[in-house]
């Protein structure tokens, strides 16, 4: 029977993913902090944090996991019509800071949100690292939506998205799966399966079969130009 595991601050790593709870689904250890180092060290093997405000910093592995492969999500034909009549831009790491933000507003029919101060200048550090990625989509100078993630190798780990305007989320999406395929990125990480990721064909896959793929692919190369500040296309 797998037991919590408790980190302390001089504690950089994880216990192995497998020793996840199965109830709550696979919270794997509490405590430790936020900062650079050991988020990438999560990362790489597979763990997230994920708490409330209020909570200690909790860390995860859960089984299943939802994932994409670039270029394979799924773009239902109204979406489709929907994204052609937009008049929308869409840029890499202009506006990070402003994705996080509109990340951790209040959403409907949610209680606050988890995505806290510490955790804005946690990745906003990553980001200062070239370590993590904002996507925004805009309709003239307006943000209406976004998302952001951590680059491990020829994988992105997509953290959280947000809309201002219908679908502008999905659009998102879209544009980020297709610019890491061009990139020579072979995975994206969802975590979780929820119905907005469903949506776009997000599959569940064990967590043993992620881990494989996750250690094949975190020491891959992509293109060194995959994040520079620059203006992205659709590809409808």
């Amino acid at each position: 029977m797998n037991s919590l595991s408790y980190l302390n601050h001089d504690q950089q790593g994880f216990p192995p993913p497998e020793q996840a709870l199965s109830d709550p689904n696979g919270l794997l250890a509490v405590g430790g902090d936020l900062k650079p180092d050991r988020l990438l060290n999560a990362y790489y093997n597979g763990i997230f944090p994920w708490f409330n405000l209020d909570d200690p910093i909790l860390w995860w592995s859960p089984d299943p996991r939802a994932v994409f492969v670039p270029g394979n999500m799924k773009i239902s034909r109204s979406l489709v019509k929907y994204l052609k009549k937009q008049d929308w831009t869409y840029t890499i790491n202009h506006q990070f800071k402003s994705v996080m933000a509109g990340c951790a507003a209040p959403r409907a029919k949610q209680d606050g949100t988890w995505i806290s101060d510490e955790i804005q200048q946690a990745y906003y550090a990553l980001h200062q690292q070239g370590r993590a990625h904002s996507l925004e989509v805009w309709q003239g100078s307006e943000l209406i939506g976004g998302l952001y993630g951590i680059a491990i190798g020829q994988v992105f780990c997509g953290e959280s998205m947000f809309h201002r305007t219908t679908n502008a989320s999905k659009a998102a999406m879209i544009v980020l799966q297709q610019h890491l395929q061009h990139c020579g990125f072979r995975l994206i990480d969802a975590q979780v399966v929820n119905p907005h990721l469903d949506s776009l064909g997000a599959k569940s896959i064990k967590r043993d079969d992620f881990l494989r793929l996750l250690t094949h692919l975190r020491d891959g190369a992509v293109n060194p130009d995959s994040w520079c500040k620059s203006e992205v296309f659709i590809e409808l």
